[in-house]
């Protein structure tokens, strides 16, 4: 059985790049949201295995919506996905217990490597 995947992004671009990363792998995408309510909201319906988050987008931001999943889910696995590769954003992220970073452009093979170490 395949690992369901929800993908957070206010870019409905990269849900279809992530979803034609994930073409013939263990994973596949179960829910894409626009903004952190509906992440939050969706997470609570579907349980997936792994979310992948952006954080810049319109109402709550990404790292608010990963630390309410994150409190009321403490198993949740989030990936936060973003071209805000700042110290104080990598640091923050870490601190509310997401489990990696990754850095947009993302190709195949950092998203595999990241969805595995989340699943670990």
């Amino acid at each position: 059985m395949k690992k369901q995947v929800m993908v957070v992004d206010d870019s409905r671009m990269m849900e279809l790049h992530i979803r034609r990363l994930l073409e013939g792998t263990d994973y596949e995408i179960v829910a894409y949201c626009e903004n952190g309510e509906d992440a939050i909201a969706g997470y609570a319906d579907l349980w997936p295995d792994v979310v992948t988050m952006d954080i810049i987008m319109p109402g709550i931001d990404g790292l608010e919506a990963a630390q309410i999943i994150l409190q009321e889910n403490p198993e949740a696995k989030i990936i936060m996905i973003s071209s805000l590769a700042y110290d104080d954003t990598l640091h923050e992220a870490r601190a509310i217990g997401t489990k990696a970073f990754l850095c947009k452009p993302i190709d195949r093979e950092g998203l595999l490597k990241a969805l595995e170490a989340a699943m670990a």
